[in-house]
């Protein structure tokens, strides 16, 4: 079974003040659509920019949301140990079942220091964790050795890392694999590359297309899992222009211009991340008119 992990934005305004009625607006049709769980507070959820009390308003407001209908991923990444104890303490306090472990850090990380920060949240916090391998944000990677290591610490159960290249997805399960124990989920996020490393054999797609547009991600899903390839890529190909968009602009970007352009929410990201304007907001009105997104 491949489980897909639908991560939507918080809709917030400039200063980070979360709009927990657009929140609650956005993860309706994510739960009656039956994705698999809420990835709450990612990359695209703008974790990193939020106040913990914000953090946990919008928690709180996921959960009473779901209704115990799907579970609850919350990124509970921080820049020192205790603040990411105390996020993960909150997100289980306001019923998260999972948190997200980023290595956030200023200064460069070393994999000792990751594993202490890994290991001290997962004992001190009782959330189980998927560590969230972001290489792209932090400037850190999780090595195959640091995360087979840290896959042995009581309450670590799952990895979220970035899909590789098309080509090395089956290279990068099969290291990974071989330093696991048996029940550690293997999951990849970067949707234009996720649907070939479902194929090799990841068990969960980290999906920031499912946080807003869940059928047309289910429906990869829903090949994958019916072992039917041709269609998986056919589906995923058909979505090379949001990807390009992703690529350009960051996911982040796109899916707040196209939460707006489609009127589900009027939000803006934290700044000093500005709104996308100009040439690059028609690309994206335009791609979605084309793709019939909506």
């Amino acid at each position: 079974m491949t489980i897909l992990s639908a991560f939507p934005i918080t809709p917030t305004n400039a200063d980070g003040q979360v709009d927990l009625g657009a929140l609650r607006t956005l993860l309706q049709p994510l739960v009656a659509a039956g994705v698999g769980s809420i990835g709450l507070l990612g990359s695209t959820g703008t974790y990193p920019f939020l106040a913990r009390h914000q953090r946990r308003r919008a928690v709180e407001a996921a959960v009473e949301a779901v209704a115990g209908r799907l579970p609850v991923l919350v990124g509970v990444g921080a820049l020192r140990t205790d603040e990411a104890v105390r996020m993960a303490q909150d997100a289980k306090g306001a019923g998260a079942e999972a948190g997200l472990l980023a290595a956030m850090s200023y200064t460069p990380l070393t994999e000792d220091e990751v594993f202490v920060h890994c290991e001290t949240v997962a004992r001190e916090s009782g959330l189980p964790l998927c560590l969230y391998d972001n290489p792209g944000t932090t400037h850190f990677r999780f090595t195959p050795a640091l995360i087979g290591r840290l896959a042995r610490v009581p309450g670590i159960v799952a990895i979220k890392s970035p899909a590789p290249e098309p080509d090395g997805a089956a290279e990068h399960i099969a290291a990974l694999r071989a330093v696991v124990p048996a029940g550690f989920s293997l999951g990849y996020s970067g949707d234009w590359n996720a649907v070939a490393a479902l194929l090799a054999g990841g068990e969960a797609w980290y999906s920031v297309i499912a946080g807003l547009f869940p059928h047309t991600a289910l429906a990869i899903v829903r090949a994958v899992e019916a072992g039917d390839a041709a269609e998986a890529r056919r589906l995923d190909a058909r979505l090379k222009p949001l990807w390009d968009l992703f690529r350009t602009y960051s996911s982040l970007r796109v899916v707040y211009a196209c939460a707006d352009l489609l009127g589900l929410c009027r939000a803006e990201p934290p700044r000093p991340i500005l709104p996308l304007g100009g040439e690059a907001r028609q690309r994206v009105a335009d791609t979605l008119a084309a793709l019939e997104l909506g």
